[in-house]
Parts: structure tokens; sequence; C-alpha cells
């Protein structure tokens, strides 16, 4: 049994009705109408999600870009975004009188994080996610749209929730309850076998299009984080991957893949995927092909390394044998080129910090530097938000993260920031 080809309407009452339970299931609506224009905000008073003006003074600034280190820093932030950034004592002049001050004397001064793989169905899980040092985010998709409503929460009120980009509800075969997350998806109730014809993928795709999401998640095999199912178990065809992605890439959408499988993996790079998660055993033919596409690697060793401590012994068993495996396979990626960005895959009101997550990278192989480049710039290309975050130039977003140490030297010291500033507001 097929869906009717038929798009879903294009109602804004519809779209409306759906997204207000989606704030609502997510606890977005209270903090949206505190938010509100003339709602009292860290430092300054802001409208509309216009960010807030700061001066963080002293410390020592850390350019992930070019791994420049400055002493004595003066990060000047208005409206949000960054008009100075570099040493104290060529840009001291500048200071705007009556600015709120941060000192960072004795601190490294670091743009915030970018976690490219988290699930926030919360405003509690958006606000620990931005405390613990991710001030810029892509969702890896919710099953009944909370991450559009946590991206508006991060438009209006930015200390809340990073800046997002939502990923909307998953394209899978067994949508589960996820199909009364909207209307339009009702009709795909009636199919025997789930969402697997080229219509149900299109179906799937074209209402997270209508419902505002900037990216596409789907997979291609089981999860290994259920002990009931295999993980080298294919789930979709080569076929009907590149279904989805061209019903994504006509709504001028990228697509991101669960994966585990070498053939899977493959299959999803070869039908166009912009980035792979997970990717456990990915392997050389299929590197080569990230490399010259140039698809990104979501590696999310924070979720691969948490199956460890599980009780449950076959989760436990996968999470010491997938380990060092996925280890490997992020240093042959990093040594082909594959560009690397970081994720923790952050689920179930547990957000894991981001941090940890450039730690595991530098356990890999990478440098310290380069794990920190798959937090800041290279995660901002994937999400396309290279000249926005990422780094502390002019122009930039004025997230900021501020730590004890030289990450340069421990890098264990992200997960716990002393400050986060998030559009020019301390969180």
């Amino acid at each position: 049994m097929c869906v009717e080809p038929a798009p879903p309407p294009p109602s804004r009452l519809t779209r409306r009705g759906v997204l207000a339970g989606a704030a609502a299931l997510a606890g977005t609506s209270a903090l949206l109408t505190a938010s509100a224009p003339g709602a009292a905000a860290t430092g300054r008073r802001f409208a509309g999600g216009r960010g807030g003006d700061l001066v963080v003074e002293g410390g020592t600034l850390l350019d992930p870009d070019t791994g420049e280190v400055t002493e004595d820093a003066l990060v000047i932030i208005t409206g949000g975004r960054v008009r100075v950034a570099g040493s104290r004592a060529r840009t001291a002049a500048q200071v705007p009188g009556g600015a709120p001050v941060l000192r960072a004397d004795g601190k490294w001064i670091l743009p915030g994080l970018v976690d490219a793989h988290i699930h926030l169905n919360t405003a509690a899980e958006a606000r620990d996610a931005v405390r613990k040092g991710a001030t810029s985010a892509r969702s890896g998709s919710t099953n009944f749209y909370q991450d559009v409503a946590v991206r508006e929460l991060a438009h209006q009120a930015p200390q809340q929730a990073p800046r997002l980009r939502a990923a909307g509800i998953f394209v899978t075969p067994d949508l589960g309850d996820t199909i009364l997350a909207d209307p339009d998806l009702a009709p795909l109730a009636r199919l025997r076998n789930g969402v697997r014809s080229e219509e149900a993928l299109r179906r799937v795709v074209d209402v997270n299009l209508a419902r505002g999401a900037d990216v596409i998640k789907t997979r291609v095999n089981e999860r290994a984080g259920l002990p009931e199912q295999d993980p080298l178990t294919q789930v979709y065809d080569h076929d009907q991957l590149s279904a989805i992605v061209a019903a994504a890439q006509r709504g001028g959408k990228g697509v991101l893949c669960h994966s585990y499988s070498e053939k899977g993996c493959h299959d999803a790079v070869t039908a166009g995927i912009r980035s792979l998660e997970h990717g456990v055993f990915v392997g050389e033919r299929t590197l080569h092909e990230m490399r010259r596409r140039g698809t990104y690697f979501t590696p999310t060793l924070t979720a691969i390394a948490g199956l460890v401590d599980s009780p449950d012994p076959i989760l436990a068993e996968r999470g010491r044998s997938y380990l060092p495996v996925l280890k490997r396979a992020v240093l042959a990626a990093h040594e082909r080129g594959v560009p690397l960005v970081a994720g923790t895959d952050s689920s179930g009101g547990t957000v894991q910090p981001i941090g940890g997550e450039v730690e595991l990278m530098h356990s890999a192989g990478l440098s310290a530097l380069e794990a920190i480049r798959a937090a800041t710039t290279g995660a901002a290309k994937l999400l396309g938000l290279e000249g926005a975050v990422g780094r502390l130039e002019r122009g930039f977003a004025g997230d900021v993260l501020i730590v004890d140490r030289d990450p340069l030297a421990d890098l264990s010291v992200l997960k716990k920031p002393s400050h986060v500033v998030r559009s020019g507001l301390v969180v």
C-alpha cells in the first residue's frame, strides 16, 4: 500500500497548531512569554532575540582557526555580536562606556562550542546544553517537533538555548507514536511495511520541510543503544536513501544519516547525504568517497563510550568493542582529509558536555587544536554558520567560553567552563 503522492497542505494554521503543541511539550511557551520585548535579561535588557552588550576583559584568547594565542585579551560585544577581539593594549580605547564587564584574568577565552548532533526535547535540556558550553547545535531529531520550538526559544531568549538547526522528526521505517506529531502524517498509518516507498519517504520529508526543519535526519542501520536491535542490520537501501536526499534537496536541505555498517555507510554517502553520523565500521572506500564529496563525519564518540557503563551486558559489550573501532575510524578519516565535527548525541534528558566529545576526539589521535576545531570552525561550516560562529572576530556571534586553564594542554577543562556567554548574555 502506498501513500498518495500529494504534498502536505501549506496551511499556516496547521503549522501554527503543530508548533504550538511542540512548544508546550518542550516547555518553551512560558519562557517565550517571559522573553517578549521588554523582558529582563542578564546584563542589559533586550528585545526579541537581540543579544546583549558585554566586555570580556583579561585572560588569554584562543583563535581555533589560526591557533593564534593572545594574552591579556579584550573582547567587546555589542548587540550580541563581536565588535572587537584582540590585545587589551591595542583595543582598550574602544571599550564603550557603561558596558557590563566580565573579568577573565588568569583564564582562557574561546568561542562558544558547537554540538553537531544533539537531541533537545525540552527547554531544560536546552539550558543545560548552553551551560555546558554548546552555544550552537544541530538537532538529531525529536519525536514531536520540540527542536523547532527550542530553535524559536533560542531566537527570542538566547541565553536559554543554543542557536539550533532543527531536524524535525526522524525519517525511519517505523514512526511509532511520532505519527501523531502532525496530522499530515496520518495517511502513513495505513502502511503495512512502514515508511519505505518513495511516496512515503517523500511525505515525511515534505512534512518536515513544511514545519520548518533546517535539516533532514534519517537512518541506514538499526540502533546500537537498544539491545534488541542489531546496528549492522540495514533498514534503507541506496535507492531509498537517494529518494530521501532528493526530497530534501528539493527543499534546499541536507541530510544527516545514522549509520554503523560499512555497506550502510557507503550506501548513505553515495546517495548524497551531507553528514555521516556514528559510522563505527566505515571503511576505506567510503572514507575515500567522503573526502571526494566533502561529506562530513560526526562520530559521536561520547554516545558510544557511554554504552560501556550500561547495566545491560549486550550494550556494555557493544561499547567496549565499538569504541576502539570508532576511534580508529576517526583517525583514518582525519588522515584522509574527511571533515570531522563534534557531536555528543545526547538524548533522554541527559546532556553530555560537548567538551567531552572534544577530549575523546583528541584521544582518537587529533591534536588538541584539531579537536577544538571540530567543535568550532569545522562544525560551523557543516551547519552553514561559517562567518557567524566558531571564532571571536568582528561580526561573529558574541558566544564565549571561559575556562580555568589552557585547553591546548588539558582539554578536560572544556567540560566545565567557568563562564558561558551566549550572544553577549552571561548564562
